[in-house]
């Protein structure tokens, strides 16, 4: 917005207002230098428009008549665009929540008590299966003052039983039940999709129901029941099936609660939403965001009664351990910051960064206070808790939150026609559109059209690997847990096992011709590509020819190799290379470039196959090793 002077004088005044149509033609232009001479008008801006998941485009430009138009309300008020809360996290900021998985209650303890004394603002505990015992959970929040506190408990199975040492834990460390608070993570339904144990939801149920009605009576600061979405978000799901995973499971616990007795009102206020914060900033700001529209729609027709705050979503965003990797892992530092950013201006009441490397191991001291201070610099440098909804009024975001909820939407209202949630768990619906849905991911991440910094993209082989205690094995069963780096992750293993076994890692040769100038970009793009799969290349020496090739191939003690230089270039020397390379022993041999006119006479020579950006990676990556016998 323009602030005008007193005197009204506009600085702007003396240029015209630019038009869509102008830009435009300004956009047919560039894209007739690119070769595109048959796009024009809108179909030009189309052809700079993103494709994400759900259907979702993203365009190049929004404008005004882009908006939704829609009235987003104020924070603290239906439909709750602005915030949950009146002030949003403009007073303390968002709740900073560190998460232990520790089995061990004394490792546990100074860890949870270094994180509180540091920055974190409340404790997320794994017990149980997964983590710490059950019996040890007083020794691990020894020190902990459990009215300043908040305690979120994730059990699993054992859920009932870790209440009820929380429960006692408050009674014997004097906490007036008024001061309590924390979340007791009861979830059956999240329980059922990460274990597919449908046979226990009914009892588990009940428990959770006699929970929040105990809460209710004696312990108005916890709530019982998380609505976790990580279990859709970990097993492939896009972020509107997240949000209509959520709302179903959302709804079927107010059905429980309230059939158990409980107000609506009250339902609402027993549970908390768990949502995975990834890298897309813009689609993690507009999920939370139309969590909450949604969520507030629920409420209203569920008969929860209006006023601010009322049926309010409370949001606690985890950083997506998806997008995790285990290669190269200190860029997990800049994934996780993005996400924090995305979570915190997207409105999320509490937000815990993952350690970057939680995807290893036990996450170490070092790695903890990375996470913490994520968040720490965010709030308390960065202020972006100062401003209430940052992202609100971007003609981008707006639409962005408006069609990611009316997809979300209607995969829940198909959930609900399926039965609902738990109906939907057992036919094996749920599992069957999150699996198509991380199929066609797969494909995007094995052609690199979503890029891996440090696996997929700009790998490094000689980075020493971080090692970890093992942590503990997660619950299976269920739903599969996926990260984005698999594919290239087994390639990487197949690699680090050849070397072990003999010394040295498949390698690739590098026959580039001509002058720096000429191969430069397709010698990046193949080393890049060949060490995303643990293929070594040999770019020694820097250049070659038809009568060097073969004695450089040779020194190279490489099986396969790879031309790489200009179009020109190809068509004047890479048949006679190819066909030089073929005689001196070469196993396959690749060509770095769309092959164009030239391929029947490229093939003919001597050249095996073709690479170039777009396409399937993992593919060829995977027919390399095979020829080179890497098992």
């Amino acid at each position: 917005m323009t602030v005008l002077p007193d005197d009204g004088l506009s600085l702007a005044a003396d240029f015209p207002d630019a038009t869509r149509e102008q830009w435009q033609r300004l956009v047919e232009g560039v894209l007739r230098k690119a070769g595109k001479d048959d796009v024009s008008g809108a179909a030009a801006e189309d052809a700079l428009a993103t494709r994400l998941q759900d259907a979702l485009v993203t365009g190049p430009l929004y404008a005004a008549e882009d908006g939704t138009g829609a009235d987003p309300g104020f924070p603290g008020f239906a439909p709750y665009l602005r915030g949950g809360r009146p002030d949003g996290t403009v007073a303390t900021g968002w709740d900073v929540r560190q998460r232990h998985t520790h089995p061990d209650p004394e490792r546990a303890n100074a860890a949870v008590l270094a994180d509180l004394e540091n920055g974190a603002t409340s404790l997320w505990l794994v017990t149980g299966a997964a983590g710490l015992a059950v019996a040890d959970l007083p020794k691990a929040l020894e020190g902990v003052y459990l009215d300043l506190a908040p305690v979120v408990l994730e059990a699993g199975e054992e859920f009932e039983a870790a209440a009820e040492a929380l429960l006692t834990l408050y009674g014997e460390r004097e906490v007036p039940g008024s001061a309590a608070i924390g979340n007791l993570g009861a979830d059956p339904l999240g329980l059922a999709a990460r274990t597919g144990r449908h046979d226990r939801i009914a009892d588990h149920a009940r428990a959770a129901a006699r929970l929040a009605v105990r809460c209710l009576d004696a312990y108005p600061g916890v709530r019982t029941l998380t609505v976790d979405a990580l279990p859709y978000h970990e097993a492939g799901g896009s972020p509107a099936q997240e949000l209509g995973c959520s709302l179903a499971t959302g709804v079927a616990y107010l059905r429980l609660l309230t059939e158990a007795g409980v107000p609506v009102d009250a339902a609402c206020g027993q549970l908390e939403f768990r949502y995975a914060a990834d890298a897309d900033q813009f689609l993690t700001i507009a999920k939370l965001r139309a969590a909450r529209r949604l969520w507030s729609r629920v409420a209203e027709v569920s008969g929860v009664t209006p006023g601010a705050g009322a049926g309010a979503q409370r949001q606690h965003a985890v950083t997506s351990p998806v997008m995790m990797t285990r290669r190269d892992p200190w860029v997990n530092m800049l994934r996780t910051t993005v996400a924090c950013l995305g979570a915190g201006v997207g409105g999320a009441d509490a937000v815990t960064v993952l350690p970057f490397d939680d995807a290893i191991g036990l996450p170490d001291a070092f790695a903890r206070r990375i996470a913490r201070n994520t968040s720490t610099i965010l709030v308390e440098e960065s202020h972006l808790s100062r401003v209430i909804d940052p992202a609100g009024g971007s003609w981008y975001v707006e639409r962005l939150t408006d069609e990611l909820a009316r997809a979300a939407w209607a995969w829940f209202q198909e959930i609900e026609r399926a039965g609902g949630q738990e109906s939907a768990l057992r036919s094996g619906l749920v599992a069957e559109r999150l699996e198509t849905t991380w199929r066609e991911r797969s494909g995007r991440l094995a052609r690199r059209r979503e890029p891996i910094t440090g696996v997929s993209e700009f790998p490094f082989l000689a980075e020493q690997p971080v090692a970890r205690e093992p942590a503990v094995p997660k619950p299976t069963g269920g739903l599969p847990r996926v990260r984005r780096d698999e594919a290239f992750e087994a390639l990487r293993a197949r690699s680090d096992a050849h070397l072990a076994s003999t010394g040295r890692r498949p390698a690739v040769f590098l026959a580039s011709l001509g002058p720096a100038a000429a191969h430069t970009t397709r010698v990046t793009f193949a080393s890049n590509l060949f060490q995303a799969g643990g293929v070594e290349p040999v770019h020694d020496p820097v250049t070659v020819d038809a009568a060097s090739v073969a004695e450089a191939f040779a020194r190279s003690g490489a099986r396969v190799a790879c031309l790489c230089s200009s179009d020109t270039l190809y068509a004047e020397q890479a048949e006679a290379v190819a066909a030089a390379l073929k005689s001196a022993g070469a196993e396959r041999v690749f060509l770095a470039g769309r092959p164009g006119e030239l391929r029947g006479a490229l093939e003919g020579a001597g050249v095996d196959e073709f690479v170039f950006a777009g396409g399937d990676a993992v593919a060829v990556l995977s027919a390399v090793l095979d020829q080179l016998g890497v098992a």
